[in-house]
């Protein structure tokens, strides 16, 4: 009897627990936004992978764009396929094969990457899932590659204690105004056209849940908020991040997934995350996100950027171009000096295969990490976060070209500190030449001296303390892939 009473005294303190966030905004700010494993972290991969991998052309917005009719991806679809009503998206899945997809493989890569969490893009705006799926019949486990995508990554990411994301772009798959749809304002709202010829306006139930054709009501609790619950109870992310277009989700059921998420966690006993872009969500209990930009100044609030390893596309295209490690390296150093947190993307082929090209560039990151993480994990922004000619713009997504084409040199550099503040790491974004002697002038602003430099790599260099700041007399580097040179610096 006594046994019994002290376990039900057990589920009953577990189930208060497990209840402390109401679905309201006062209520889920008493989440921590951002626990320090994230702050230590720095450094995620995800993958656009899906259906929209199999034609490989234009970007992840095929699905989208074959049913606009003038656009160059619909003219591409008419010649290589045919009209939507002869070849519909949902024609694509038996041919996203996936074969090649190894779990244990892609989540050693990614550890060799030196990524602290990893995991796929759950669904995209197309409406297919990469789980295994009681609430839609187009997932990849019972279609295309037949294998749980998601669940196996997890459970390799897990066996390498790295923690998981799962990202949901799924808030606009909605078909929210019919005929509608091309009115000003309304055309990106929703991802699929509705026309009579195509399969968009079907009316067979398959093909209602795929393209989003179903009463908004309906939709909102059965497919945007049942199948995140659905996730979260088979495969506890620690981080849930949202694209854009949350806001055309109603508030009651933003309030409703993010109680329900914190209350789980709190059951798991875990510490978990929630991004957002925009202003989807309150940040009293969310970071903030940015797509393929950065801060221009140090935040008190860690933030992400999402940014992907190729220079256009998301998804793998026949196209695709890869951009240089220094670009990578010089992301994730502006990043981190700044309080943020990079979330790196990765572009599969419908095969499962990574491409070769990638996999190098996530490799010499690791190789650097390697080196140099001392610099990056578990730091925190120093006084002064940059100083050198070359500013990051401030306009955020509507700037992301701007940020492709960003060059640093030895004259730019970046600083991230110890948790205890006795030492500071400078990040010089390029090669000095042999006897160059670099001027830190954030030291004088800061109000610091050095008592030891080095170099991450391991070699000396000639110092001193002047009253214009740190002077480092730098001696005869070899060129690097990554563009970057580190000094480790004791106050």
């Amino acid at each position: 009897m006594k046994l019994l009473l002290s376990a039900a005294v057990a589920v009953s303190a577990l189930s208060v627990y497990a209840e402390k966030y109401e679905p309201t905004w006062e209520s889920l700010a008493k989440h921590e936004a951002a626990p320090e494993w994230l702050e230590d972290a720095k450094l995620g991969i995800y993958f656009h992978w899906g259906v929209y991998c199999v034609p490989a052309y234009g970007n992840e917005w095929y699905p989208s764009k074959m049913h606009i009719e003038d656009d160059y991806i619909y003219k591409h679809h008419q010649e290589t396929y045919g009209d939507p009503s002869e070849f519909g998206y949902h024609d694509f899945v038996k041919d996203f094969t996936g074969q090649h997809f190894d779990p244990e493989e892609w989540a050693e890569l990614f550890k060799k990457s030196g990524a602290r969490f990893a995991g796929p893009v759950a669904e995209h705006h197309d409406g297919y899932a990469m789980w295994d799926s009681k609430l839609t019949p187009w997932n990849a486990k019972d279609t295309g590659p037949h294998r749980d995508i998601l669940g196996e990554l997890f459970q390799a990411l897990e066996k390498r204690d790295l923690k998981t994301i799962a990202t949901f772009h799924h808030a606009r798959n909605l078909q929210r105004y019919a005929d509608e749809w091309d009115q000003p304002g309304r055309k990106w709202d929703s991802h699929y056209r509705y026309n009579p010829k195509w399969p968009t306006a079907s009316n067979d139930p398959d093909l209602r849940l795929l393209y989003g054709n179903l009463p908004e009501e309906e939709w909102n609790e059965k497919v945007w908020l049942g199948k995140l619950e659905e996730v979260i109870d088979a495969y506890q992310p620690d981080i849930i991040w949202f694209d854009s277009w949350l806001d055309r989700i109603p508030e009651t059921y933003r309030q409703r997934f993010s109680s329900y998420y914190l209350n789980q966690a709190a059951a798991w006993g875990k510490e978990v995350v929630i991004i957002r872009k925009q202003e989807d969500l309150p940040l009293s209990f969310s970071v903030n996100d940015h797509e393929k930009s950065r801060e221009p100044k140090a935040l008190p609030d860690l933030w992400m950027t999402d940014d992907t390893i190729s220079t256009g596309s998301w998804c793998y295209t026949q196209d695709l171009k890869v951009k240089a490690l220094y670009k990578v390296v010089h992301t994730l150093v502006d990043t981190v000096a700044k309080n943020g947190v990079v979330l790196l993307n990765i572009s599969p082929k419908a095969d499962g295969t990574i491409p070769q090209d990638q996999r190098e560039v996530l490799l010499g990151l690791g190789q650097w990490i390697e080196v140099n993480g001392e610099a990056i994990y578990e730091t925190r922004p120093w006084s002064i976060a940059a100083e050198g000619p070359t500013a990051e713009p401030a306009g955020g997504f509507r700037d992301h070209k701007k940020f492709l084409t960003l060059e640093y040199s030895a004259k730019d550099i970046r600083y991230t500190a110890s948790k205890d503040g006795k030492t500071v790491y400078a990040f010089i974004l390029g090669v000095p030449n042999n006897g160059d002697r670099i001027m830190m002038e954030a030291f004088k602003q800061a109000g610091a001296k050095a008592k030891k430099v080095e170099l991450m790599s391991g070699g000396k260099v000639s110092w001193s303390n002047t009253g214009k700041g740190l002077r480092v007399k730098m001696p005869n580097l070899p060129e690097t892939d990554s563009g970057t040179t580190v000094l480790k610096i004791s106050l």
